[in-house]
């Protein structure tokens, strides 16, 4: 793989033309007739891919000419074309200001408007540090937007969202506590707004009402600054004030199992000049399941503040409150020595008496963005979240063969504190004949999360009292219902649940331009610093240096290739038997890919194959009882794949998603503590050896049916690996798995009616391991439908 990856790189280098720069700078104001200055107009040099969008102050530049005759073309949506000849000679960068007319409102009416319609962006969101265009980051990044979440009515992370990237997939979920998911081999970690929030039991599912996009990076994210898995993360980013003058949008939905949701989301001006901005949004919702006794109801209010200081200085403070009240965490797991799905998909384990969960989830960003020359940017942006949870976990003590079972109620309250700052410094300089994007900053981070897990109860006793699978009977459990100690401080309860860690990262990155940009190098490095505890278990400190390298190249019109070298380096929250730390996790990604847009830009695709190696991985004691929790530490994982993503508009009003993952990961060396069956070449758990997905949608635009249109897709998955080692003689493999849905659409002025129906085919579709000498899984809803209205003004 090495020699391969030298190989690609120099023959990337020589496929890219040698031209000098001469650095000469384009730069300029756009305005309307009334002076004010127009955001979010393009402005490039004709013939090329060369160009750049005005900012909010309505200023644009282009970098890394040459001298010669261009022309210099002005467009948006709704304004007339402007073109302009100009002359770059010597070193003397040129001012080039224009003037439109249409007023910013207007403007802003019709590019957000066209904006909406996307399901493919060119852009990074600020979160991820990266002032490269996407096509050019040496990296397979993938950009989930708002229009492709509202077409799938997609509600939530664990709802539908994975079918949008490719090799995803989720884990068994404890309801809709939180969103596990997996790609390359192992778990993404979970970022918000560009920090950090993942845990061992969270975060808490975003509500997909306030999230404007969310961002797949595979592989290690150096330029995130703080640790993170090799296989990559996602990042939600939520809804800002978009500078509009009053606007919104109010739905309803309503579903199959008694699902009834609202939500409003309001944009605009607090005041004349402009200067405060405000965004809110709201959302309330009740939701039943197809197995009884199971809900969940949630609302969330998230009011977002934008304060512009002056043109070159804003102030952004947000928050968000997430409410939930759902059935115990546990109802939805299934348990029989017959194998999976022996069970009816609606048989549950709950019983109509079990106390709610109730989940309290707070969090708070400020950020303040600085602009303190045309080439230099600050950033500097704090958070808090605070997470409270009070419930109960479905766990049965005895599954005997004959279907009956002894069900266990234990204990879940707990509580989580995250605090986090960054300081990062983004500039775009030339230096003689190179271009360089400058990226450094600082990253600190504390992480509190302490449970209650110690309080258990028999709802069900040994002999004639069990629960029995093929004749169950609800609502009165031979021993009653829990009654657990709350008043006991939580601090008291859960020393044996406590986890704590506290990060710092320093990160320094240039990516180096060469030959008018068409060569870009990256050169960069992390070290983090990283102190953790738990379980009870003493402070471990960690620390590391974990450099990246990356080299991309416009080897013709909108095409990139690009290779990669990065490293990653995460301490790991467990304990083993022998109440000793386990190591952290290091390793290293390589990988390769190309990159294009066709059709003008409409649509792209991306390519990409990667090898990951893991070092310290850890896996479940084989000698656990149901009681505990101890890990060993395996050896060495490697995983390698190839991935393959197309998203864009294909033909006019035809927006399509398609992807196809394949992943093969096993064990590469073992270690001294490894089982028998977690030996040199045993596969790794937890993965789909292929994923295939589909979404395409196709809007009718012109005569008496303008508007109308239909949607569908599916996602397939082929070789899953459960969540155990399932090597062993005997073990009965999960099935392939294939969920077609479909809908209809109607557009008419400021209303749209989407209609959708998922698992079209009512296939019995689950996830599942073996567990003891007997199975669990988790079925999904057989064929249901959501029905949404929604109202723009």
């Amino acid at each position: 793989m090495k020699k391969l990856l030298i190989i690609s790189l120099l023959l990337i280098i020589s496929s890219a033309n040698a031209q000098n720069v001469s650095g000469i700078t384009i730069r300029g104001t756009v305005r309307n007739r009334s002076d004010e200055p127009i955001s979010g107009i393009s402005v490039w040099i004709k013939g090329t891919k060369i160009g750049a969008k005005t900012e909010i102050d309505g200023k644009y530049e282009i970098s890394g000419l040459k001298e010669g005759d261009y022309t210099l073309v002005l467009s948006a949506v709704g304004v007339q074309q402007q073109e302009r000849a100009i002359r770059l000679v010597g070193r003397n960068d040129v001012i080039e200001d224009f003037y439109v007319d249409a007023t910013n409102e207007q403007l802003e009416e019709v590019i957000v408007s066209s904006h909406k319609k996307q399901y493919k962006v060119d852009t990074l969101s600020p979160d991820l540090r990266l002032n490269t265009p996407l096509i050019e980051v040496p990296q397979n990044i993938q950009v989930i937007t708002a229009k492709t979440l509202a077409d799938q009515q997609v509600i939530s992370m664990s709802d539908g969202v994975l079918r949008n990237f490719s090799g995803a997939i989720r884990k068994e979920h404890w309801s809709d506590l939180y969103t596990n998911v997996n790609a390359r081999g192992s778990r993404l970690a979970a970022f918000r707004n560009g920090m950090n929030v993942t845990g061992s039991w969270g975060p808490l599912t975003e509500d997909m009402s306030f999230v404007e996009a969310i961002e797949i990076v595979k592989g290690p994210s150096g330029f995130m600054m703080s640790n993170g898995e090799p296989s990559g993360i996602y990042n939600v980013v939520t809804k800002k004030p978009t500078g509009r003058d009053f606007n919104g949008e109010a739905t309803f939905n309503l579903g199959s199992f008694d699902l009834y949701r609202t939500t409003l989301d309001l944009d605009g001006k607090i005041n004349d000049s402009g200067k405060l901005l405000y965004r809110l949004n709201l959302m309330g919702q009740t939701k039943n399941s197809f197995r009884a006794y199971e809900y969940s109801d949630r609302y969330s209010i998230a009011p977002v503040l934008m304060y512009k200081v002056n043109d070159q200085t804003t102030l952004t403070a947000e928050y968000t409150y997430q409410h939930a009240k759902m059935s115990d965490v546990g109802s939805a797991y299934v348990f029989g020595h017959n194998g999976y799905a022996s069970l009816p998909r609606e048989f549950t384990m709950a019983d109509p008496g079990l106390p709610p969960t109730i989940i309290n989830d707070h969090s708070a960003f400020v950020t303040l963005d600085h602009q303190i020359d045309r080439n230099w940017k600050l950033t500097a942006k704090g958070a808090y979240f605070n997470y409270y949870q009070k419930g109960t976990s479905l766990w049965p003590d005895e599954v005997n063969e004959d279907g009956t079972i002894l069900r266990s109620v234990g204990v879940w309250e707990a509580a989580s504190e995250y605090r986090f700052g960054q300081v990062y410094l983004n500039g775009d300089v030339t230096t003689g004949k190179v271009r360089h994007r400058i990226l450094g900053g600082l990253d600190l981070g504390t992480k509190h999360y302490i449970a209650d897990w110690g309080q258990s109860h028999a709802l069900d006793s040994a002999g004639e009292g069990l629960f029995n699978v093929n004749a169950p009977v609800y609502g009165a459990p031979v021993n009653g219902y829990p009654n657990f100690d709350y008043d006991t401080p939580l601090q008291s309860r859960g020393t044996g649940g406590m986890i704590d860690q506290s990060y710092s990262g320093i990160y320094v990155q240039d990516e180096l331009g060469f030959f008018e940009n068409r060569i870009r190098l990256t050169l960069a490095g992390r070290y983090t610093y990283v102190k953790q505890s738990s379980y009870g278990a003493e402070p471990i400190t960690e620390k590391k240096f974990t450099p990246r390298f990356g080299l991309s190249a416009t080897i013709a019109k909108a095409t990139t290739a690009y290779a990669l070298y990065d490293q990653t380096f995460i301490p790991q929250a467990a304990r083993m038997r022998s109440g000793d730390a386990p190591k952290p996790i290091t390793g290293n990604n390589m990988e390769l890919g190309l990159k294009r847009d066709w059709l003008d830009g409409k649509i792209n695709t991306t390519l990409s194959a990667y090898r990951i190696l893991k070092n310290n991985t850890l896996t479940q004691d084989p000698n656990n009882n149901p009681n505990e929790s101890f890990v060993i530490d395996i050896g060495q994982t490697r995983t390698d794949g190839i991935e393959f993503d197309v998203r864009g508009e294909l033909v006019e009003g035809f927006n399509v998603i398609l992807n196809y993952a394949y992943t093969n990961s096993e064990i590469s060396k073992a270690s001294e503590t490894a089982p028998i069956q977690s030996q040199v070449g045993t596969k790794v758990p937890g993965y789909a050896q292929q994923v295939a997905n589909a979404w395409l949608g196709y809007e009718i635009q012109r005569g008496p049916l303008k508007g109308i249109g239909i949607s569908g897709g599916f996602e397939y998955q082929v070789d899953r690996r459960t969540w155990s080692w399932d090597g062993a003689e005997g073990v009965i493999p999960l099935p392939d798995y294939f969920k077609l849905d479909g809908g209809i659409f109607w557009t008419k002025n400021n209303i749209r009616v989407t209609a959708n129906v998922y698992n079209i085919l009512d296939e019995y579709l689950y996830l599942g391991t073996p567990y003891l000498d007997y199975y669990y899984w988790q079925a999904e809803a057989p064929r249901n439908y959501r029905l949404g209205v929604a109202y723009s003004f």
